[in-house]
């Protein structure tokens, strides 16, 4: 016959089982049944640990309804041979015959009546097992008692089981976010110095309470970056990575090693991690030089004496190894990360770490080869105060198209270019250096800017150039009443702007069709007079077409702005505006060269005509 009783008890045991966040919170439910069974005096359960340890005891007598709770930390070796294997084992013995050094329950079973015990032992987890033990007398049913205590052990070792699930999908849930949230944080930045900090901080405090970064060069690892919770232990941290030789050689012997390797105890011996005081089987050691700090950093007050472990991931990508990431740990076992975990952290920093060298690699490339294709010097006059400036839109978008130069000429005059070819890459670096240098040497030779650019013009369709491109000379020539004569001619260029000393500003009249379009084309010159202190500015559609949020265009307010300038050097005006429209434009990436010339108002004279050039590196940024 079924006992009504018992099965609501069960039923109501499974339904509490099901919402448990820890198997301590079954005790009522599992208690108060049991020792509804007849015969049944008391119940005492204990919890321990995978090395002997009673971590936990609880003792209920018939009739009362107020638990005995020992909480406690004692170390029984002899209870060892009461561990479980993999099934629950459930035994009878009398009361008498047990050893307090494998029972510490005997305390208080020998306070019940009756003469036996009937106790099931049951492991929870490869950590830990429990047990749960009944003081019987003669009138229990043996039999039922352990029917009963096996049943109710089955759903404390299911309720179990749920919870570490539930915390393992908790923690897998966990690792993904955080693993998402690095990525974005680490692919926020193409900086190389930038990525490597947030590769470090990333992981703390969320995964170790300390985080060194090293780079694989070929003379060995280079300590890039380290952080750590205690802001006092990050200098000695940061002074492990760098100088610490046992460091270096752990990382130099790992070489190419994809296995995350965790190392804690007499493993760190003689390491910058070992204990202070040299606990925990870790020698005394100090990245300061034997102070009391060690990298291992102090714990947290309360927290509990924690030994340190340490652990180094190879940070790989694209089939290389670019480094290593060593992460320090004083935390419980249960919190530290698992190797899985840390290997797809690892690849996600290295991707991270690479990408960031690659651009940085590419943006030197794309610097250099840009600045082979500008003048590497103007000449020097005392009729002109002439500066450039040219400022990369995206360098990983190639090298520009972009050009200037300044040109003196026989007659004492000087000539102003600046131009831009369609598109980027190497193609449209090859035709910018062929139309600065073709009109570099017509200008040289004499020819006015409109014949200039017509043959320039002949040069490209002959050449079957797959691109087109703009551009704007002007010539200034001195004359005699402190004046210059400003002769200008375009094809297809945004029209030079004129600073004059009294502030205004005004467009420079100019026309014409694009270069490599047609085959027969003709430029005309447009002239006019500059005095003393006025400024030419030329630039290319960078400047003017970099645009903010709102819509509007930086050539909408570029009068304004160099007005505003007004007596200031043209170095201070060259620079000035391209920084102004970098800071202006929320979208395109386009290059911005310019080219200043201001007259400064000396008359044409023999002996003040264009001296041999000085060195004057284009601004690159």
């Amino acid at each position: 016959m079924v006992d009504d009783t018992w099965s609501s008890a069960l039923h109501r045991l499974w339904q509490a089982a099901s919402r448990a966040e820890e198997v301590a919170a079954l005790a009522d439910d599992v208690y108060a049944p049991l020792l509804a069974t007849p015969g049944v005096h008391l119940v005492v359960g204990t919890r321990w640990d995978g090395k002997h340890v009673l971590r936990y005891m609880r003792a209920l007598s018939a009739g009362s309804d107020t638990p005995v709770i020992v909480a406690t930390t004692r170390s029984m070796p002899g209870a060892a041979v009461r561990e479980p294997g993999g099934e629950p084992v459930v035994t009878r013995s009398a009361v008498d015959g047990m050893d307090d050094s494998m029972w510490p329950e005997a305390e208080f079973l020998r306070q019940a009546p009756g003469a036996s015990v009937v106790a099931c032992t049951f492991r929870l987890d490869q950590r830990g097992w429990a047990a749960l033990a009944l003081a019987v007398d003669g009138t229990a049913d043996l039999s039922v008692v352990e029917s009963r205590l096996t049943q109710a052990v089955d759903v404390i070792v299911a309720c179990h089981t749920g919870i570490l699930q539930r915390g393992r999908e908790a923690r897998r849930a966990s690792d993904d976010a955080l693993l998402a949230e690095a990525s974005l944080q680490m692919d926020s930045s193409l900086d190389v110095e930038d990525t490597l900090r947030r590769v470090a901080r990333i992981a703390v405090p969320a995964v170790a309470d300390g985080a060194l970064v090293h780079l694989l060069r070929s003379e060995g690892p280079e300590f890039v970056a380290a952080t750590h919770v205690a802001v006092q232990q990050q200098r000695a941290l940061e002074e492990a990575g760098r100088h610490d030789p046992w460091l270096a050689a752990l990382l130099a012997r790992r070489g190419e090693d994809e296995d995350t390797v965790f190392l804690s105890g007499a493993a760190l011996e003689g390491s910058p991690f070992a204990e202070a005081g040299g606990t925990d089987g870790g020698a005394n050691g100090s990245a300061n030089g034997g102070a009391n700090t060690t990298a291992a950093g102090a714990r947290p007050a309360g927290d509990g004496p924690h030994p340190t472990v340490v652990s180094i991931s190879t940070l790989r990508a694209r089939g290389r190894v670019v480094g290593s990431i060593t992460f320090v740990y004083q935390r419980p076992e249960a919190r530290l990360p698992d190797s899985a975990f840390l290997r797809s952290l690892a690849t996600r920093a290295a991707l991270a770490i690479d990408n960031a060298l690659l651009y940085e690699l590419r943006r030197t490339a794309v610097l250099s080869l840009q600045e082979h294709l500008l003048p590497s010097q103007l000449p020097e006059s005392v009729q002109w105060d002439l500066s450039a400036s040219y400022a990369v839109g995206d360098p990983m978008l190639d090298v520009g198209g972009d050009f200037y130069d300044a040109v003196p000429r026989p007659d004492g005059s000087i000539a102003l270019l600046i131009g831009d070819v369609c598109g980027r890459g190497a193609e449209a670096a090859a035709l910018t250096g062929l139309a600065r240098h073709t009109l570099r040497t017509l200008l040289e030779e004499g020819n006015d800017p409109g014949t200039a650019l017509s043959r320039l013009n002949r040069a490209l369709r002959q050449e079957r150039a797959s691109r087109f491109l703009t551009a704007v000379v002007a010539t200034l020539t001195p004359r005699p009443d402190g004046t210059a004569l400003l002769s200008t001619c375009s094809a297809g260029h945004p029209p030079p702007l004129v600073l004059r000393s009294d502030g205004t500003v005004s467009e420079v009249l100019s026309g014409g069709l694009l270069l490599g379009v047609l085959d027969d084309v003709s430029y005309e010159s447009h002239e006019e007079l500059i005095a003393p202190d006025d400024t030419l500015v030329l630039f290319t559609d960078g400047l003017t077409e970099s645009r903010e949020a709102g819509g509007a265009f930086f050539e909408s307010v570029l009068p304004a702005r160099l007005s505003a300038l007004r007596g200031s050097g043209a170095a201070h005006i060259a620079e000035s505006l391209a920084q102004q429209a970098e800071t202006f434009r929320d979208s395109g990436q386009d290059d911005i060269a310019l080219l200043v010339a201001r007259w400064t108002g000396v008359p044409p004279d023999a002996d003040l005509l264009p001296r041999a050039p000085r060195i004057e590196q284009a601004a690159l940024r």
